[in-house]
């Protein structure tokens, strides 16, 4: 179903390049005719990242007098996954696409950075890790056809469960969703089962009891009603992770140059925007889950913490051996640099 849609979404985007290519040696009224574009989102609605994107084309309508429309399809209502997203955006079966960017760790080893375990654990730090390694981003998207548009915050990534896991005898067995490698590698070493799976088969495998837990941040467990299945959320620190937005390269130069220009200074604008809106936002999670009916265990046990963190400590390794010589070691200075002057 996947390929039917890539497709003939493809045939469309060839047109819509094609016309857009027209466009800039018509006359100005001609040039003002809008633009449509369909950008997937695996995630839910009501989740950080939609309202993100949902921000990012509204501002986008109105910074381009209407010229450019966007057209939201969340919970992965076009068939594809986030994994999906890279190939359908390379290949034109969707102009754009709003990703988590943990999925896309074997087209580049980048892409693994930004789910490293207890590297960058809030706002301030995940948005200096992004900005360190902007330029790696940004080429490996341009090697893949695309240009990378604006990053996105999720939240900080706890386990949700439907028991306490609070020592590291608790994690051995636990049959716990993951979303990226690094997740699943961590908790495979200590002891636990992890299943990775895609956000759109987070529910079922739970109504089935596939799994009992799950990795992921407060506020996208309530946005999916989490509540109604486990009722114990533990704030570990894991990991702050990112979403990024990214067009088809052919899609953007095709653009007239006053709307490519406006596309980049709304997306730049819009990331400033929503990096400030998340660090509010976060402060009211402990409440909403309260209210949801599930405890919270702020701080973890001095030993599950360290049993977790042990267990990451050869990822970071492993990631500077897959990087070009010296890349990793760059990223990591600037990234030390840049967060030594935000804090």
């Amino acid at each position: 179903m996947n390929e039917l849609i890539r497709l003939a979404a493809r045939g469309a985007i060839a047109a819509a390049v094609a016309g857009l290519a027209l466009a800039g040696a018509m006359s100005p009224s001609a040039q003002a005719q809008e633009i449509r574009w369909d950008m997937p989102n695996e995630y839910g609605e009501a989740t950080v990242t939609a309202i993100s994107d949902k921000l990012f084309s509204e501002r986008l309508a109105a910074n381009s007098g209407g010229r450019i429309q966007i057209t939201h399809h969340f919970g992965g209502s076009l068939g594809f996954r986030s994994i999906d997203h890279w190939s359908a955006v390379e290949d034109g079966a969707v102009p754009l696409a709003s990703t988590y960017i943990g999925v896309f760790t074997g087209i580049d080893p980048i892409f693994l950075l930004a789910s490293m375990p207890f590297l960058a654990t809030n706002p301030i730090e995940a948005k200096s890790l992004i900005d360190a390694a902007r330029d790696e981003y940004s080429a490996a998207f341009e090697r893949g056809g695309q240009v990378l548009l604006l990053t996105e915050p999720w939240v900080p990534v706890g386990i949700w469960a439907t028991r306490p896991v609070l020592t590291p005898e608790d994690l051995k067995g636990l049959r716990i969703r993951t979303y990226d490698r690094n997740g699943t590698v961590v908790m495979e070493r200590v002891g636990a089962a992890p299943v990775q799976m895609t956000w759109s088969d987070v529910v079922p495998a739970l109504a089935t009891n596939t799994i009992e837990s799950v990795l992921t941040g407060a506020s996208p467990g309530l946005a999916t009603n989490f509540q109604d299945y486990m009722k114990h959320y533990h704030e570990v620190g894991f990991v702050m992770g990112s979403s990024m937005v990214h067009i088809n390269r052919d899609v953007f130069e095709a653009l007239p140059d006053d709307l490519r220009q406006i596309l980049v200074d709304t997306a730049r604008e819009v990331e400033d925007e929503v990096w400030a809106n998340i660090i509010e936002s976060l402060k009211g999670d402990f409440g909403r889950l309260e209210a949801a009916g599930v405890t919270i265990h702020p701080v973890p046990g001095e030993a599950l913490l360290a049993t977790l963190k042990e267990a990451s400590g050869p990822i970071l390794e492993d990631w500077r051996a897959a990087m070009p010589a010296g890349v990793a070691d760059g990223v990591i200075e600037r990234y030390r640099a840049i967060l030594a002057e935000r804090q």
